[in-house]
């Protein structure tokens, strides 16, 4: 028998917490107090308060934690896998609450959150929700009393086991299928596209002419194949408004129901991700045949382990604490569409309330997986997805996942698809900078001993060496046994436990921190003195220090000991898996190609190119490539030291790896060309930049403009009469045209450091306003959790940097104003140098600058009825930077006055403006 919410319900206060006071409301009161923190925190010491989000509480407060009854913990739990901003007003607002106005209107509605949330579970009855609550309340949960009170469980839950958490237990299993036949080659044309979109669209959504022209454009990418080596590419321009998303979801669909094939659609950022996901409901109305015909395809590390989960709760006999984390994870795992812990259901900002070790810590971040030595191996997310995969039509993935996979050969198991459109393309540049590198870094080699060797000197780990991956396998194999072993001897070159210290104390350890050691050395030495940067340095390679080619030479012959016996067992596995093909199983066979997989890419990629850069340091590093040394900071201490190298034009292997291989590429974004003004020079940096000038076959160019009228729903303003490096003056230049806009404001930064003296000064005059004020690096919150906030509360502003920038969507009211701090410049590093000198000098350090100025104002409208303004913080914006903006928008140069009297007019209603403009010159006074 279930007891009413109210008897459930915790009797205890509530807290809402600002800059420099609280809401807080009594148990029981009817009305809030406002109080200073420094009694808020003398009160959290003798009463445990309701709460919305009890980390970033504490922080307001200056504490490292107190006990706290948080309401998105309790959310967490009755409502797993379910989307929700983590504040008052998100929670009201998932709770079907008109949010609150106000820090004292919001705590007096905490308690009936937490009373509708506690209604919920004793409506369900759910009794596997019953089993983790008990084993929660024996890890010492807050909540717990009160959730198990609502199921009518009143015993004191001593006595729970961690069975309650093996969620492993409930899941299904997935089932293997016949290979997929070859995907046919029959085309889509212009029409016939365009009819798809109609469909998409269906009566009741708006016909725009530019979409159907840019759905037919997309087509061509969806002909067959005339010659190996000479796909058929499109670069597609679309926009903001446009309907890309539809637009080429219109022929991909038809291609791939036709051709019994999958196209794959890879984006940039996660978001996007989602955005094609739900787009995709307007053909798969059925939840069921989507599951089957649309997937959403991401990297190992993205997922849930269950063998971690599962040694996680068999930990919990010795840390009962931690069944509180793995209590929420196991609620989530039993309710998520796929597993996936970044960017999918999982709420990003539960591993902020509870930690990320119990959290996103229990992702395959390492490629450590046994495949079908594990006992959850039918039940794994992971190979979930990929068999969906196989037998999908639509596969959304993500630039990263789709350039290492083809750098490797294959996605997985499964051979590279033939069509494939690449959205956000405007970062193809960027994603192939990262697939294609080479690292020999303190980190990355440290992260290949531990996938080689596991937890060491008895340390408490759940890193599973390549022994406990293989040794069945390969078990009575002597030449293979001998490689293991002269592997695991081999790895021992690689930097161990406390190697960032050592190098920090010049007591090196093993040929790597050798070398490695010379290289901070080198870097320190090299950089001007003035330099005292708190996020890195670096240094040419050349001329090295005394005894750093001798040290090369040792760490080049030390990885040759470690690649020829992981060569060696390669061959040896390959040879298993033929010679006694009729004896191994399916899934054995599949984990040895995995095994197979991941040596002969550490070994072959990984290993060999560290080998070929240490050779190279006596000698000049090839043409193609940029090699330098640097010391990896964050906030002035040391991350990472290592030797890196880049190709100076990236898409030379994204072309011969991914583009040319395939049938047909979309490549599209509503930034691919620059805007210098000249047609034919601003297509051939969109080819520069996907690599379409690699190929031996024209890229088709189509180009559609936006409907926006956006000479009439913006302004661009440069404000004149301040100096730029003075922190005070940019700091009261973001206040006042922040407090003008009312909120709804985006500022950026080019530095960390200017984001966070801007912040410290004027959160004190927002906060007084009534403005919430968020901002990267300072409110430990991750980037998604913060755009979703941003997203969600017009009133609120956003500080950010470049992740910022690329990653908002906020179309409405929300983001009304955009603030930059100054020209977003390149960064004059050693890799910029290389290729400013390979793509045009000063020409390239345009055409970047604008591609930025036209990614950030390209946030500023996102529908017909939006409006907003875009203000530059600096004098010294050049003209021939203006065509980062649509033709027909004017920049104005003015002074700071009149550009926050200009944002207040454009933004606000007459009367408004001026109430808004007489509150301003008030603030200002007092």
């Amino acid at each position: 028998m279930t007891e009413s919410p109210d008897a459930a319900l915790p009797v205890a206060p509530s807290l809402v917490v600002g800059l420099r006071e609280a809401a807080w409301v009594s148990a029981g009161a009817a009305t809030a107090e406002v109080l200073g923190l420094d009694a808020v925190r003398r009160r959290v010491e003798a009463a445990a308060p309701f709460v919305v989000h009890g980390r970033a509480t504490a922080r307001r407060l200056g504490l490292e934690s107190f006990p706290c009854l948080d309401l998105l913990e309790l959310y967490a739990f009755c409502r797993p896998a379910t989307f929700c901003v983590p504040t008052p007003r998100g929670l009201a607002q998932a709770l079907g609450f008109r949010p609150p106005e106000g820090r004292e209107e919001a705590a007096l509605l905490l308690p009936e959150l937490a009373r509708r949330l506690l209604s919920e579970l004793a409506e369900e009855g759910d009794a596997d929700a019953r089993a983790v609550a008990r084993s929660m309340g024996r890890g010492g949960w807050i909540w717990a009393p009160a959730v198990l009170a609502a199921f009518g469980d009143t015993a004191e839950p001593t006595h729970a086991s961690p069975a309650a958490l093996q969620v492993w237990e409930r899941l299904g299993e997935w089932s293997e299928h016949a290979p997929e036949p070859p995907s046919g080659s029959l085309p889509v044309l212009p029409e016939e596209a365009e009819a798809r979109l109609a469909e998409l669209l269906g009566t009741t959504s708006e016909r725009r002419p530019q979409q159907a022209e840019y759905a037919a454009a997309a087509s061509h990418a969806f002909v067959p194949r005339e010659r190996v080596g000479e796909p058929a590419v499109v670069l597609a321009e679309a926009g903001t408004g446009v309907g890309k998303t539809l637009g080429y979801l219109a022929p991909a669909t038809l291609w791939a129901e036709r051709n019994g094939g999958a196209v794959w659609v890879s984006t940039y950022t996660r978001n996007l991700q989602r955005q094609i996901d739900d787009e995709l409901d307007r053909l798969h109305a059925d939840p069921i045949l989507k599951a089957r015909r649309v997937v959403v395809r991401k990297g190992r590390e993205n997922y849930l382990c269950l063998l971690n989960f599962a040694e996680a709760v068999d930990a919990t006999r010795g840390r009962p604490a931690d069944a509180i984390p793995l209590g929420l994870m196991a609620r989530w795992a039993a309710a998520s569409r796929d597993g996936d812990m970044v960017g999918g259901d999982f709420p990003a900002w539960l591993a902020q309330l509870v930690g990320r070790g119990r959290t996103l810590g229990l992702t395959d971040r390492r490629g450590e997986c046994v495949y079908s030595a594990c006992p959850h191996y039918h039940k794994c997310f992971i190979e979930r997805s990929i068999r969906r995969a196989r037998r999908a039509e639509i596969v959304i993935a993500n630039h990263a996942l789709v350039m290492v996979q083809a750098a490797l050969g294959g996605m997985d198991d499964t051979a590279l698809p033939t069509r494939m459109v690449f959205d956000e393309g405007h970062h193809v540049f960027e994603a192939a900078d990262g697939a294609f590198a080479a690292h020999l870094s303190g980190q990355e080699a440290a992260d290949l001993r531990r996938w080689l060797r596991g937890a060491e000197a008895g340390r408490r780990s759940r890193a599973r060496g390549l022994r406990r991956r293989v040794e069945d396998l390969v078990a009575g194999d002597a030449a293979a046994e001998r490689a293991l072993e002269d592997i695991l001897i081999a790895a021992a070159a690689l930097p161990g436990e406390g190697w960032l210290p050592r190098l920090a104390g010049g007591s090196p350890d093993g040929p790597i921190e050798a070398f490695l050691t010379l290289v901070r050395q080198q870097v320190h030495a090299r950089s001007p003195e003035r330099d005292q940067s708190n996020y890195g340095k670096e240094a040419a390679v050349w001329p090295p220090v005394d005894g750093l080619l001798e040290a090369a030479e040792a760490l080049e012959a030390a990885l040759g000991r470690l690649a020829r016996p992981m060569r060696s067992l390669v061959e040896r596995l390959k040879a298993l898996r033929d010679d006694e093909a009729e004896e191994v199983d399916t899934a054995t066979r599949m984990r040895i190609e995995a095994v197979i997989r991941g040596l002969a890419r550490r070994a072959e990629g990984e290993v060999a190119g560290w080998q070929a850069m240490l050779r190279d340091l006596k000698r000049e590093t090839p043409p193609e490539f940029v090699d330098w040394l640097a010391v990896e900071r964050f906030e002035g201490h040391d991350l990472d030291v290592g030797m890196y190298r880049h190709w100076i034009d990236p898409t030379v292997p994204f072309a011969e790896a991914v583009v040319k291989p395939a049938h047909g590429v979309l490549v599209t974004s509503a930034t691919l060309t620059d805007g210098a003004g000249d047609p034919d020079a601003d297509w051939s940096a969109a080819e520069e930049r996907t690599g379409a000038r690699h190929l031996a076959r024209p890229a088709l160019r189509a180009s559609l403009p936006s409907p926006f009228d956006y000479a009439a729903q913006t302004r661009v303003l440069v404000v004149t009469d301040l100096r730029k490096d003075d922190p005070d003056q940019v700091a009261a230049a973001y206040r006042a045209l922040f407090l003008a806009s009312g909120g709804g404001a985006l500022g950026l930064f080019t530095a960390v450091s200017r984001l966070r003296q801007v912040h410290h000064r004027i959160a004190p005059a927002l906060d007084a306003a009534g403005l919430p004020l968020y901002a990267q690096h300072v409110d430990g919150l991750d980037t998604t959790t913060l755009v979703d906030i941003f997203r969600a509360e017009e009133e609120s502003c956003l500080l950010g940097t470049d992740a910022v920038r690329d990653g908002v969507d906020v179309p409405g009211r929300s983001l009304r104003l955009i603030v930059f701090d100054r020209v977003p410049w390149p960064r004059p590093d050693i890799l910029h140098k290389a290729r400013r000198a390979a793509f045009g000098a000063a020409a390239y350090d345009e055409r970047l600058t604008r591609f930025r100025l036209r990614q950030a104002f390209g946030r500023l409208v996102r529908r017909a009825d939006d409006h907003g303004v875009f203000v530059l913080l600096d004098r010294a914006f050049p003209s021939r930077l203006h065509g980062a903006f649509p033709p027909g928008v004017t920049v104005e140069r003015i002074g700071l006055a009149d550009a926050v009297q200009a944002t207040r007019d454009f933004l606000l209603p007459p009367r408004a403006s001026a109430e808004q403009g007489q509150r301003d010159g008030e603030r200002d006074e007092g």
